[in-house]
């Protein structure tokens, strides 16, 4: 980034900025991403991507809500909210471009985690999320992207792009839309579950790099990306780490016949997320919870199929059929799931007897 931009951003905080250093941070694909040292002080400096997230005021809003409700000490790590700037506000333009700055939390995050322990860690502190949250009312949040979790829509829009793709249909693709045309019952399980469930003020991306470890990954140091923060149903958030914990290969593997549920790290999510929960949440919020990992892996399963049926137009690709694998990796995660689902149980029986 350009130091001039950066000079003017700094300029709308209310501190000095005689002394500046700035370097590129971090993996992030949607936001660009600084870390900067103004005199002793390190702060995150990101451009905000108002292409993805279209409503920058709902995030300012929703993240207002947060800093209203959240007591200091709530929260065993931090919660980097964004700095005010001079007007009191979260955004900073300049020249037509969006800005926030961020308080440094220091510790490293992860892609994916090592061990049941971490993924433990894990576990609970976006359950903490949840638990510290639970009295605020979560109608008073905006979506920040409308319909972003909605497994009813989510499969419609599959079911169209199949009717109007321009694709020739081979047996690899037929196979992955027989497949997901037969997960329908999720979305009935789904209707049924909306119908039911109090929302809650939820995450909603709760993916491992949405987390600082300690240096030492002894413990979480902070939950960050919180753009998605919405009202939503607890098992999306407990879905979205199953989805991207317990699968034994990687988003982008083809190692079709290795791709299955480690029921150890199920085992550490179930015990980091359910803990802090099991007395403060409706029992069929809980009984919802690993429906949620079956849920969040058909969605995403559905969105890379019906965007490869489009032409890939949303997800970045390196390759034509990148998409299509990745749809074929997510099937084979579901498919274990549901295989497992009496394994699963048990599980979670077993932390409701240690209750």
């Amino acid at each position: 980034m350009e130091n001039s931009i950066v000079e003017a951003v700094l300029k709308q905080y209310p501190f000095e900025t005689t002394s500046l250093e700035c370097a590129p941070f971090g993996s992030g694909h949607i936001h660009s991403t600084f870390r900067v040292k103004v005199g002793g002080n390190l702060y995150i400096l990101q451009e905000f991507n108002d292409q993805v997230f279209k409503f920058p005021e709902r995030i300012s809003g929703n993240l207002q809500v947060l800093l209203n409700e959240l007591q200091p000490g709530a929260l065993p790590y931090e919660l980097p909210l964004p700095v005010k700037n001079k007007l009191g506000e979260f955004f900073t333009s300049i020249s037509g471009r969006l800005f926030r700055l961020f308080p440094f939390v220091s510790g490293v995050t992860k892609d994916s985690v090592d061990n049941p322990h971490q993924s433990n860690l894990a576990a609970e502190a976006f359950a903490n999320f949840v638990k510290v949250f639970l009295p605020v009312d979560a109608s008073l949040l905006r979506d920040t992207i409308p319909s972003f979790h909605d497994l009813d829509l989510r499969f419609r829009q599959f079911e169209e792009s199949v009717q109007t793709t321009d694709r020739e249909i081979d047996s690899e693709t037929a196979q992955l839309i027989d497949f997901y045309q037969k997960q329908h019952d999720l979305v009935e399980t789904y209707n049924a579950y909306t119908q039911l469930l109090p929302k809650r003020v939820t995450h909603n991306d709760t993916k491992i790099n949405n987390l600082i470890y300690s240096e030492d990954l002894t413990r979480v140091n902070a939950v960050i990306d919180l753009d998605t923060i919405m009202a939503g149903y607890v098992f999306y958030d407990f879905g979205d780490l199953v989805r991207t914990v317990v699968c034994t290969e990687d988003e982008a593997s083809h190692n079709w016949a290795q791709i299955r549920v480690d029921l150890d790290k199920y085992e550490s999510l179930i015990e980091g997320f359910y803990l802090p929960l099991i007395e403060s949440i409706e029992s069929e919020e809980l009984a919802s919870l690993t429906f949620g990992g079956e849920m969040m892996t058909c969605i995403m399963g559905l969105r890379f199929l019906a965007d490869y049926l489009n032409g890939n137009k949303y997800y970045h690709i390196t390759y034509e059929n990148q998409n299509l694998h990745r749809a074929k990796n997510q099937s084979k995660l579901l498919q274990s799931l549901r295989d497992n689902r009496p394994q699963i149980q048990k599980l979670v029986d077993r932390v409701g007897v240690r209750n």
